[in-house]
């Protein structure tokens, strides 16, 4: 095979987000889109670039077949050494890293537009995972961008045709030099290292039931995206799970017309035969295969910041926490409190991060974090560099096993330990960009004014007043880099936060997020409805920032 240099044109709007780039389909579809963003990709790589080995696959959605046969060709003809590819494409977002990591690998490129729904008229995405397992730091992305910005030609080995559905390892000659691409099974690193991490016997037993105890009953909704054949041989295959209770299996390009994000919205269909059924336990996981729902007996709703936190509390339950010991903790900056609260009484350090996995690598690699999570249901460790679904429905099993109690009985068991923090998340979807800059500029004008310190807001009965306020910012304690407008806060007296975020993650548009929280230590409290008890502080944050004057829009699309 011989290479061709591709005169190009430039597209100004090849700037990676929190997760990479991500668009619509049609976009990507353009004369030479996909193939400058990865001809970037690689030039980044500098003189790492030649003979190295790359790790390619994604979620199975709608052009990632194409995007794959790109990749195959012009990483040949810009020595690239070799590429692991998941058959048929596929690779959930934690396998690409657990293969990254355990065959020492430059990177990765990963397809995948993770929760965004997929299909003809839908998203997709790249993104690249360095060395470490973990997503591009910013360095790097805006190395990538500043790429696109001039890039006037892309190197492609057209000839090159390889099966990606048959698992096998092909050699081929390009300019006289040996190109490998292995064809692997997605699926076998990424389930000998989970048993390697949790005590498969004890998780069997418990959802195969024993004379002591009987029978725990779960639920698992793969909403048709990548973990599916995961989730097939995990539980079906080691665990003994029958196969009704694993629905929505089969990675579709299209997810099915499903909405492929774990959220009391998306994942009805689960929530609602949890809650009208004999489950003792629901999970969900998306399209991707990195975030994750939990949920108990009769749709026990646990939020994320409550899993994070419960994990944390009985982290030591996890065989491989027993050998590594716990290092830290960690949060980004919207998640809730309550594991701060449980390291402190452990003695642990819990750091605040803004937004995106890429923050925490850095604290694993040098062994300052075990655990970490966003509310944005990711949660996992430092087992690999990404967040990871299977990883913490495996979490929870293991520690239901050890303790022998209820989802419900476990989370009122650590509020009448550490208190309760109410939280709710309300996403206002594909609002008008404009608008929605508004809002936000609505809420830093009034911050950032000095009388607003001490301000009292009254609703409902409840009075709150600000302690600080600001436009939150990073300085990473390893490297140096400083991320700036993170989102704005407002902290109250109490503990009680409002945080306003303009999402990162969508492919059109803009999401709105607004984050509320309050923690009760009244243990008759803690029974009841988060909606309720947030409501004065939710008004609050309605008010101030005058979301429904500029958007137009009376509710969220989705509450959490």
């Amino acid at each position: 095979m011989s290479t061709t240099v591709v005169q190009t044109k430039i597209y100004d709007d090849q700037k990676p987000g929190t997760s990479g780039l991500r668009k619509s389909v049609k976009i990507f579809q353009q004369e030479h889109y996909t193939e400058n963003f990865i001809q970037a990709i690689l030039d980044a790589l500098d003189d790492k670039l030649t003979g190295c080995t790359l790790v390619v696959g994604g979620d199975g959605r709608y052009y990632g077949k194409d995007a794959v046969s790109k990749i195959i060709k012009i990483a040949a003809a810009n020595g690239v050494g070799k590429l692991i590819i998941g058959q048929n494409g596929i690779l959930s977002t934690p396998a690409v890293s657990t293969i990254i990591r355990k065959y020492k690998t430059l990177g990765g490129i990963v397809l995948t537009a993770s929760h965004n729904p997929g299909g003809p008229n839908a998203d997709f995405g790249i993104k690249f995972n360095c060395e470490n397992g973990g997503p591009a730091p910013d360095k790097v992305t805006n190395k990538i961008y500043d790429i696109t910005k001039s890039l006037k030609f892309y190197k492609i080995a057209s000839d090159i045709n390889v099966d990606i559905e048959k698992i096998q390892s092909n050699n081929i000659k390009v300019d006289g030099r040996t190109f490998v691409v292995d064809i692997i099974d997605p699926v076998e690193d990424y389930v000998i290292f989970m048993k390697k991490i949790f005590d498969f016997d004890s998780i069997k037993k418990l959802l195969q039931g024993s004379a002591e105890r009987p029978k725990f009953q779960i639920l698992i909704d793969s909403l048709n995206g990548v973990t599916g054949p995961y989730v097939k041989r995990i539980f079906g295959v080691e665990l003994g799970v029958d196969d009704a209770s694993l629905i929505h299996s089969t990675p579709l390009e299209d997810f099915g017309g499903l909405h492929p994000d774990p959220n009391l919205t998306y994942a009805a269909d689960l929530v609602n035969t949890v809650r009208n059924g004999t489950h003792d336990m629901g999970a969900a996981f998306d399209g991707d295969g990195d975030r994750n729902m939990i949920i108990g007996k009769k749709a026990f709703f646990v939020t994320p910041s409550d899993s994070l936190a419960v994990l944390a509390a009985h982290l030591r339950i996890i065989p491989y926490f027993q050998e590594t010991g716990i290092k830290g903790y960690a949060r980004s900056m919207p998640t809730g409190t309550a594991i701060d609260r449980v390291a402190k009484s452990v003695g642990a350090q819990c750091m605040e991060v803004p937004t995106g996995w890429k923050y925490f690598g850095n604290l694993m690699d040098i062994d300052r974090l075990s655990l970490c999570g966003e509310e944005s249901f990711g949660t996992g460790s430092d087992h690999i560099r990404e967040k990871d679904g299977i990883w913490a429905c495996l979490a929870w099993l293991n520690i239901i096993a050890k303790l022998g109690k209820s989802i419900e009985d476990i989370l009122k068991d650590h509020w009448i330990k550490y208190g309760r923090n109410f939280y709710t998340r309300y996403d206002y979807e594909n609002c008008d960009a404009t608008d929605a800059n508004k809002v936000m500029a609505e809420v830093e004008s009034k911050i950032q004014e000095a009388s607003f310190i001490s301000t009292k807001f009254d609703s409902g009965n409840k009075q709150y007043i600000v302690k600080y306020a600001d436009n939150y910012s990073f300085k990473d304690p390893v490297d140096g880099s400083i991320a700036t407008k993170q989102g704005l806060r407002i902290l109250f007296e109490d503990g009680s936060r409002i945080i306003y975020r303009l999402s990162g993650t969508g492919s059109s548009g803009a999401t709105i997020r607004l984050y509320v929280e309050s923690y009760e230590s009244d243990s008759s409290t803690f029974d009841k409805d988060a909606q309720v008890m947030l409501k004065p502080l939710v008004n609050i944050a309605l008010e101030l920032s005058k979301l429904q004057e500029y958007t137009g829009r009376n509710a969220p699309t989705v509450i959490t």
